[in-house]
């Protein structure tokens, strides 16, 4: 679940590099064949059935994503 708000690759790389304080390098190019113009999902029915909505935004999340990481090198475990 997210927010509802779309964000472009270039807002990602940034907010990654900002959350892991690391250059992330990468090449500006045209869109691959069978690439998706846009996805991003409406968290309406989240809120309305469960109560639930997002409290941070894109930062935040990478913060999250990034801590989580090199809390688990290795992803989640077999176990």
């Amino acid at each position: 679940l997210g927010t509802g708000t779309g964000y472009s690759v270039l807002q990602m790389v940034r907010a990654m590099e900002k959350a892991s304080g690391r250059e992330i390098k990468y090449k500006i190019t045209g869109r691959r064949e069978g690439d998706v113009a846009s996805c991003y999902a409406n968290p309406a029915l989240a809120e309305r059935e469960l109560g639930w909505k997002a409290d941070f935004g894109l930062d935040k999340m990478c913060e999250d994503l990034w801590r989580w990481q090199l809390q688990n090198p290795t992803g989640f475990s077999k176990n």
